[in-house]
């Protein structure tokens, strides 16, 4: 195929790509039909040749722009998050009506309706066996909505009450700490003199053998945080490839990542049903090896994530 048919191909396929709403794809394509136009001499003077294909890209930006700025407000109607909480919230049958109260709010969450999950995670922290897992989900959404700050003021706001016992407020803290380095950030919250010594945060840290994911715990029965992990491919054009992804959100031993739709040759290396072997899971205090199964995959198709993939592993111990 001679250079010209390969841009007349990748504008053909910009504007497939424009149709169906794969609004980065089409801007890939886009910028590769520049790149060839730039790489050879006789195209590069042709002056239409290039006006026209900027025009192009340039109505692209701006539905690209349009989309962006939909975005800043998503929150949709009280009676989509209904609906939300209902088809995605997997709840074991018989589970009490706490817990899927907590598995609707994590739903919302994952679907970037922040500020309903915010106020349903705040009803659930009132209740003792939900208060840990509750206090952890505030700050992911606090995380998504305005970063590190937010997370470090929500944290004083609870060390200056009396819901939290002394222990729970270190868990806590180790938490959020944890957040924030991966997030690259330098600010952290310090320990308390009266506070247990804290476990050092070792993102690659020593790996834990025979790992039980369900630990014993005095308050309540927590499962241990992951932040993110590390997995090996099982198919695609990236198999045997090691993609890293954080955590957006956990319930149980049930992990969520969201994978952005520009990455959806990522996103369809996840099959439903299938297992995952010899995943790296990084958890605030250690790395530790295991494997998982793929239990739910969907497309997001409202707030702010609109267009991405939602994929559910079941962490299984190694």
């Amino acid at each position: 195929m001679n250079i010209v048919e390969k841009i007349k191909n990748l504008l053909q396929e910009a504007e497939l790509y424009h149709t169906q709403g794969l609004l980065n794809e089409a801007r890939g394509s886009y910028d590769k039909a520049i790149e060839l136009v730039k790489s050879n001499e006789q195209l590069k003077a042709n002056k239409n040749l290039i006006d026209g294909i900027l025009k192009k890209k340039g109505a692209l930006e701006k539905d690209i722009e349009k989309v962006e700025t939909a975005d800043q407000s998503p929150e949709v109607s009280a009676k989509v998050q209904d609906l939300i909480k209902k088809m995605f919230a997997f709840s074991p049958e018989g589970e009490d009506e706490d817990k899927t109260a907590l598995d609707g709010a994590i739903a919302l969450a994952k679907f970037g309706q922040y500020e309903r999950a915010l106020e349903e995670f705040n009803e659930l922290i009132k209740k003792d066996s939900l208060r840990i897992v509750a206090a952890k989900n505030i700050i992911r959404c606090r995380m998504e909505i305005s970063g590190g700050g937010d997370t470090v003021a929500q944290y004083e706001e609870w060390r200056s009450g009396d819901i939290f016992k002394p222990g729970q407020l270190e868990k806590l803290r180790i938490f959020i700490n944890a957040i924030l380095q991966k997030e690259g950030g330098d600010r952290t919250i310090p320990k308390e003199e009266a506070a247990e010594p804290e476990k050092a945060v070792e993102m690659a840290g020593p790996i834990i053998e025979g790992l039980d994911i369900e630990e014993e715990d005095d308050d309540d029965d927590e499962i241990i945080d992951i932040n993110s992990v590390g997995i090996t491919l099982p198919s695609g054009s990236q198999k045997g490839q090691m993609a890293e992804l954080n955590v957006s959100f956990q319930h149980g031993n049930v992990i969520s990542l969201v994978i952005e739709q520009k990455d959806k040759e990522l996103a369809e290396c996840f099959e439903v049903g299938a297992t995952l072997e010899d995943v790296q899971f990084y958890s605030p205090i250690a790395m530790f090896n295991g494997s998982g199964v793929i239990s739910n995959k969907i497309v997001i198709e409202s707030g702010p994530r609109r267009g991405d993939y939602s994929v559910d592993i079941k962490v299984v111990s190694s």
